[in-house]
């Protein structure tokens, strides 16, 4: 083989080495940007959902605020209520993206602040429908009550807080 043909070989063999390492370097850039891009995305939506989580909590402690009275003002009851009414609808699309997004294991974690949340709301619909029939004969239980679901309620949101951490502290 002469020399010209051993040098334009050599040379093809180069830059077929370096476009391929160019190649492969391209794609672990690309996936690089789209995990990025989908860990970001993924803590929007869990960042949204939390807050969302927090004013709608913010709205029922109004609310139960509003039922401490003997007597509660109910015009003023029923606002706090229609508020709750409107973020509790903000917390369920909020969740909706997490469920989305997943993994499965934040979708369970936001199962489980659901239904905390509902337990909660469960009472506190209760306590409001008495206060409305002027009916305080379950008022101490269910402000018992109350306070043991809100316990459940924070704590299953502390458990979403830390699963959503976990995504984002495992290794790919």
């Amino acid at each position: 083989m002469d020399a010209g043909v051993a040098a334009l070989l050599g040379a093809a063999v180069g830059s077929l080495a370096t476009l391929g390492a160019a190649f492969v370097t391209g794609r672990a850039a690309a996936r690089s940007q789209v995990d990025q891009w989908r860990r970001q995305h993924r803590r929007d939506a869990y960042v949204s959902y939390l807050a969302a989580l927090h004013d709608r909590d913010i709205a029922m402690d109004a609310i139960f605020e509003a039922l401490r009275p003997s007597a509660p003002d109910l015009e003023q009851l029923d606002e706090r209520v229609g508020r709750f009414v409107g973020l509790a609808r903000e917390v369920h699309r909020t969740a909706e993206v997490v469920l989305v997004e997943g993994p499965p294991a934040l979708a369970q974690a936001a199962g489980r602040v659901g239904g905390a949340s509902g337990d909660l709301s469960e009472v506190m619909r209760r306590m409001v429908k008495d206060a409305h029939a002027l009916d305080a004969t379950r008022k101490a239980a269910d402000t018992a009550l109350a306070a043991q679901r809100e316990q459940a309620l924070h704590q299953a949101v502390k458990r979403f807080r830390s699963a959503a951490a976990d995504v984002f502290d495992k290794p790919r």
